[in-house]
């Protein structure tokens, strides 16, 4: 195997271990550890760990290991100020164009999706299929640049949404707005389909914000 494609597994591996919180926020793990635990050598882990830093999920502390970020409360309402401003950007840009069927039918599906879950109170496949209707949405804007800054901003969303996402009380609310803002889209409604998105995204943030609040500027 050569050294990019360690490196690229390590990144890879890292970055799921810190999503699915197997490496858990505020704690801090030694190179040499990591390394032999994914069976790579220092150096493809180093350069896996500066992309994750360059990223936002850890900080790497010379002699102190590899620092998981907390998430914080302040962190998560940068991240949705910035998909706020965004996001709407994208559902205005669908409604301005005439989707095919089979266009709609990638937005349509996973908001089914969610409905399906949420009646049989599997919150992570809601998650599943909530994030699957964001990267459709963004997905079909056409604009490669924006689905990768989209993307990079949902993975650092992705643990504090998981860790908070049982104390919700929104999540009903949260398909119906789905639902309405694909009518905008279908319909060619841009000022509705931006608005309505908007107020979703800005909504989201704030429930998010809150739920994570209570424990301070540390993060989960």
């Amino acid at each position: 195997m050569s050294g990019p494609t360690r490196t690229q597994w390590a990144y890879a591996e890292l970055k799921a271990r810190v999503m699915d919180n197997r490496l858990r926020a505020g704690q801090s793990y030694l190179e040499q550890s990591l390394a032999e635990e994914l069976g790579v050598s220092r150096t493809p882990l180093r350069e896996a760990a500066l992309r994750l830093e360059a990223e936002g999920f850890v900080t790497i502390r010379p002699r102190l290991g590899i620092l998981v970020r907390p998430i914080s409360a302040e962190d998560m309402a940068d991240v949705y100020d910035i998909l706020t401003a965004l996001e709407p950007f994208a559902a205005r840009m669908l409604a301005e164009r005439a989707l095919s069927a089979e266009e709609l039918e990638q937005l349509i599906a996973p908001v089914e999706q969610m409905d399906a879950c949420l009646a049989r109170g599997d919150l992570a496949a809601w998650a599943v299929a909530d994030r699957a209707f964001h990267a459709a949405l963004i997905g079909l804007a056409g604009n490669p640049r924006l689905d990768r800054i989209i993307a990079t901003l949902w993975d650092q969303v992705h643990r504090a949404r998981m860790a908070t996402l049982s104390a919700r009380r929104d999540l009903a609310a949260s398909n119906l707005d789905h639902r309405r803002l694909v009518a905008h889209i279908a319909n060619g409604e841009a000022d509705a389909a931006e608005a309505l998105h908007r107020r979703h995204r800005r909504a989201a943030g704030k429930a998010l914000v809150r739920l994570l609040g209570p424990h301070g500027e540390d993060g989960l």
